[in-house]
């Protein structure tokens, strides 16, 4: 059983993760906690001058509450958004919060990932704590 169990959250098409918190729920320990994290992108330099001035704010805003809503009436769970890139935020995060179990959703990987990597394989790849992948 783990104490500190990570859910990485992307609201990208074929991601689950529903699945993910279902199995984070199941092995963290009765006094574990369970912390879902949704890592903001950075918007390119040249899109901001599109982008209305409160957007980021708003977004955040928006993507906490999605977070609450999946996270339901769980117990001793905490929302984080934050900004970065997605891998190597999420190994950070990890890292810099004691987190001994990351929970990850991912995709059936294709030729771009094989030539890209995607964000499950780099967290697999550099996390120093336990990392389960479903598909």
């Amino acid at each position: 059983m783990y104490e500190n169990v990570l859910v990485p959250v992307s609201f990208d098409e074929g991601r689950d993760s529903t699945g993910a918190l279902q199995i984070a729920e199941a092995i963290r320990s009765e006094t574990g906690k369970i912390t879902l994290l949704h890592v903001m992108e950075e918007v390119p330099g040249y899109a901001l001058t599109y982008i209305p001035k409160d957007f980021h704010d708003n977004a955040q805003k928006s993507i906490a509450e999605e977070l609450a809503k999946i996270a339901g009436d769980m117990k001793n769970t905490e929302i984080r958004v934050v900004d970065g890139h997605s891998g190597r935020t999420i190994v950070d995060y990890a890292e810099d919060n004691g987190v001994d179990c990351i929970v990850i959703a991912s995709h059936r990987p294709g030729m771009q990932n094989l030539l890209l990597g995607s964000t499950a394989t780099q967290v697999v790849r550099h996390a120093k704590c336990a990392v389960h992948v479903l598909r």
